[in-house]
């Protein structure tokens, strides 16, 4: 147990927890966008859930190692490119993400009011069964990080475990903020978009940098908050449709 506590990897569970909540930040956005369909008082529990069901896929995945480092192991090869379990994790999820988004963006840009049938808003089965889907895309990459990353898996485990608690605190004003502000939610439908190409990309081995992406998506937020605060002083936020009733 002593072993634990060296500055080593003191030094590793800080830098670790750091990137994981950099990595979950796309989490959040997707549980944000998917919890908006429940009724209000329904959300907070949701995203509570969503975000344990994340760090629980995360630690089950630790403790699996052997079998998340198989995944690297090519299956079969299409044209020359060999593809592995990873891959089509990536591919299943990053199409997930796609095609989810740019319903998303379609139904509430195109959509009818409330719908000629007044459809009502999401079961909490659902909206959990569609963050589980997710999660195991996310909890992938942020798995095969961790492992680069430090060599004892109870590090590993601390740290998405402080990750997580971050998540939780900061998760209701991240959803909060993203729901008053509608263009800020298409914002964050387009990052959706864009991680979900990245995923397709990676499943075919075309790696593109967490950098540049986190810089694309960092630099879009700070023009589109230029420009609420501008749109506030001049003119009331765009209305979005809503194609869901609450339950009575």
């Amino acid at each position: 147990m002593a072993e634990l506590f060296t500055s080593e990897n003191a030094i590793a569970l800080l830098t670790l927890a750091g990137l994981e909540i950099v990595l979950g930040i796309d989490n959040i956005v997707f549980i944000s966008i998917l919890v908006a369909k429940l009724p209000a008082e329904r959300q907070a529990a949701a995203r509570r859930i969503g975000l344990l069901l994340a760090m629980g896929m995360r630690i089950a995945l630790l403790l699996a190692i052997s079998w998340v480092m198989g995944l690297t192991q090519p299956l079969f090869a299409i044209f020359e490119h060999a593809f592995t379990g990873r891959d089509l994790i990536l591919l299943v999820g990053g199409l997930f993400l796609v095609a989810k988004a740019t319903w998303e963006i379609h139904d509430k840009l195109e959509g009818s009011e409330h719908g000629a049938a007044s459809v009502k808003a999401a079961s909490f089965g659902q909206v959990l069964t569609q963050i589980v889907l997710l999660d195991v895309v996310f909890s992938l990459d942020s798995v095969i990080t961790a492992v680069g990353m430090a060599s004892d898996v109870r590090i590993m485990i601390a740290a998405v475990v402080i990750a997580v608690l971050v998540m939780m605190v900061s998760a209701g004003s991240i959803s909060a903020f993203i729901e008053k502000h509608p263009t800020m939610k298409m914002l964050a439908l387009s990052f959706l978009l864009l991680i979900g190409v990245v995923l397709i990309a990676d499943g075919f081995g075309q790696h593109v940098s967490k950098g540049y992406i986190y810089f694309a998506m960092a630099f879009s937020l700070f023009v589109e908050i230029l420009n609420i605060r501008i749109r506030r002083r001049i003119e009331p936020p765009v209305h979005l449709h809503q194609s869901y009733v609450s339950e009575p």
